[in-house]
This record gives structure tokens, sequence and C-alpha cells, in this order.
């Protein structure tokens, strides 16, 4: 099954400016969930974002929510969005597929991707948009994943399957300034 644009929403699980100091590889993490929240919006994906227990975590790191409406971003403690019940109230909890990208992968991310996939949504995670503290956790949780039915892939999957086909002004735009 592919990613259709119509039908996904990104949700960006607990990317928060004092928990991602702590993860491995968080810049390329950080900078590869901006890059792909820029492409959503740019295509009219609803983009929702969690926080984790927001005051001892901090708040969704700042370049990130600069991208984000305040009604898109909610707090939860549970490590499971689905749990928390916070997911129906943010943009895109209709759709029917939900590309999932944050940390930590062994906790929030996996807990949530499971949930999701429980309910009878297709879930999707970006290996390179999250991360855990250790790479081995990280693994061991896209593993664990893809046994219960999650797709696991990379950004630019995401992209070029919301993007369909090449050839038209809108692939121009984003290869011009996403795809270089």
């Amino acid at each position: 099954m592919l990613m259709e644009r119509a039908s996904s929403s990104l949700l960006l699980v607990d990317v928060q400016e004092k928990l991602l100091p702590a993860m491995h590889a968080q810049e390329d993490v950080l900078n590869n969930t901006i890059w792909l929240t820029r492409i959503a919006q740019r295509l009219e994906i609803p983009v929702a974002a969690t926080e984790q227990y927001p005051r001892g975590l901090g708040y969704t790191h700042p370049d990130l929510r600069a991208l984000l409406a305040a009604e898109a971003v909610s707090e939860k403690l549970h490590f499971s969005c689905v749990a928390a019940g916070c997911l129906p109230r943010l943009p895109g909890a209709d759709r029917r597929q939900v590309v999932v990208c944050g940390i930590e992968s062994h906790v929030c991310v996996l807990q949530t991707a499971m949930q999701l996939r429980a309910q009878g949504k297709d879930v999707f995670v970006v290996a390179d948009c999250v991360s855990s503290r250790r790479p081995a956790d990280k693994d061991l949780a896209l593993a664990r994943m893809r046994g219960h039915g999650i797709e696991v892939v990379s950004r630019e999957m995401v992209a070029f399957e919301w993007l369909h086909q090449s050839g038209t002004a809108e692939f121009k735009e984003i290869s011009a300034n996403f795809l270089r």
C-alpha cells in the first residue's frame, strides 16, 4: 500500500527541546522532521504534534513549533498518544493513514503506532525521523513495529508517494526546494 496525500496525516510525537538532546543523531532527526513537516504543509496534509509532560521535558523544539498552529499541539502524560486520548481533537484525526515521526522510538512512538494500528489505521513510521537514546532501542522498536504490520519508510519515500508523479508544477517546486 502506498501513502496517499488525501488519506494521510503527519503526527510528530514528542520532539521536545529538553528530550531531543539526549537522542542519538538528534540534529538529523530534527532537520528531517522539519523537512517532512514543510512538505506536508505545502501539500496541505494535516500535521499534529504531541508533547510528553512538557513542564518537565520542555515544549516542542522551537524550530518545529514555529511551523505549527497552537491547536495542532497537545500535551499528554500517557506514553501512547492513543491512550492519552489527545488525537481526536488534533488535525488529521479523521484520516486513515498516519505518518509518524518522533521520539523515543521504543516508547512513545512504538506504543502510539501499535495502538493506531490496533484501531485499524494504516501506520507508517519514518525511520530517519525517529530516534531513541540508544540506536539498539530504535532498531528493536522498528523491527517490532514491522512485525505488527506497521510500515517503516524513509522521508523521501513519504514525499514521493504523496507527490505521486513528476512533471507537475508542484513536483518541480518541491524538487527545487526540498529534493536537492
